[in-house]
């Protein structure tokens, strides 16, 4: 016999975006479910990168989500720019009064998981989500089985779908129309994590004739970092020596220090936004709903700005029975949305070279980096946007 529950909200997907919807919504009073096909090993311990906004630091202390965000976290007041053998410092603070947060994303879901818990959330891990029927209806269902393999079906007034980017859920918004917004990037990342000293206070974006670097950091001895490279590589086919001259090459001017490789991977660049973001009861955040290539480092962020808004409408929607933030949701999270895509897509452009760059390419590309460098309002559009848009709560 499959079980059949209820709940106010179903949220299948315990990432950042999923939990802290949980977490929002518990502090209004409206209870839910959230429901992953993870362990909870697996989520608290698969390394991410984490940049966080000032927004979406503020956000998980003011609500209690995290405090260790602000005592483990470390906060960075700018980002230096590498090109023709300089580096050029973007001063946060003193451009935009505002800063990052240097904290990776699996600590954000420690925080996140441990906070649920204690308030007794009814998190179902390993539970694995087969489809979400009756969208269009006030009562949508969702349909699995549980950690055991066994059945269950689970109606809920509302679905939410924060379930990553091979979303189970998003065919219950979009009805599986091919109408995504997709562009795929004729590059990728060679990632490490390395035993190693920080080589710098702050990340360095390094644009070299020889590629793109990035220097970034995850604590006091381990430090990631990440070179252009082929999305067909092989991550194990390189030396660790050859690893580190790549990354010499490409950031020249900065001594890095040296240490044991124990990751490598490569991440493909990708970008992609759902035709809908909602359908009837249902909707998509985070990843579900759209993904950035990880150069303007917000990923994360955006989840964070999907929630806000989303939780505003489920407030109104299931206390006071009124729609209009909820046919409000996908129009004004849509406008961060491309906000952020094209942030990252300029990040992404100005900053890595094309197979089939030419000279001019080239010199056109540092052209524009000293645009941005030589010019108080191009250091101050990209520290604002970096760091941060204000979240948007207001939907009507």
């Amino acid at each position: 016999m499959t079980r059949v529950e209820r709940t106010r909200v179903a949220i299948v997907g315990a990432g950042p975006a999923g939990l802290l919807l949980s977490h929002l919504l518990a502090a209004s009073g409206i209870e839910s479910i959230v429901l992953d096909r993870r362990s909870r090993e697996e989520i608290e311990n698969t390394i991410r990168a984490g940049i966080l906004e000032q927004g979406t630091v503020d956000l998980l202390v003011e609500t209690g989500a995290s405090t260790r965000v602000l005592t483990d976290g470390n906060r960075h007041d700018g980002i230096e720019l590498r090109f023709a053998g300089e580096g050029h410092r973007i001063d946060f603070p003193a451009l935009v009064g505002r800063s990052v947060w240097l904290y990776p994303q699996h600590e954000v879901l420690r925080d996140l998981v441990a906070a649920r818990l204690a308030a007794g959330q009814d998190l179902r891990l390993e539970a694995t989500v087969d489809r979400v029927d009756d969208a269009g209806t006030t009562r949508p269902r969702v349909i699995g089985t549980d950690a055991a393999g066994r059945p269950f079906e689970i109606e809920a007034d509302f679905v939410v779908g924060s379930d990553g980017s091979r979303s189970v859920v998003r065919s219950a918004v979009t009805g599986g129309a091919r109408g995504d917004l997709f562009r795929e990037y004729p590059f990728a990342w060679f990632g490490i994590l390395c035993e190693a000293p920080p080589s710098s206070e702050e990340l360095i974006y390094s644009n070299s004739p020889d590629g793109f670097a990035l220097i970034s950091q995850r604590s006091a001895t381990v430090q990631r970092m990440y070179f252009q490279c082929d999305p067909e590589a092989d991550p194990d086919a390189l030396t660790e020596e050859q690893i580190w001259e790549e990354l010499r090459i490409r950031v020249p001017g900065t001594e890095l220090h040296e240490g044991h490789i124990f990751q490598r991977d490569v991440l493909r660049f990708r970008s992609f936004v759902a035709p809908e973001l909602r359908h009837g009861r249902v909707a998509l955040v985070g990843d579900a709903a759209h993904t950035v290539p990880p150069t303007g480092a917000k990923g994360m962020n955006l989840a964070v700005a999907d929630v806000v808004l989303l939780h505003t409408a489920l407030v109104a929607l299931l206390q006071d029975d009124d729609e209009r933030p909820l046919d409000a949701y996908q129009e004004v999270a849509l406008r961060r949305i491309w906000k952020a895509q094209h942030f990252s897509w300029w990040m992404t452009t100005m900053l890595h070279s094309t197979p089939d760059a030419s000279e001019f390419d080239h010199r056109r590309q540092l052209g524009e980096l000293r645009s941005v460098v030589e010019s108080e309002a191009g250091r101050t559009y990209l520290a604002e946007a970096y760091t941060g848009w204000p979240l948007e709560t207001r939907l009507v």
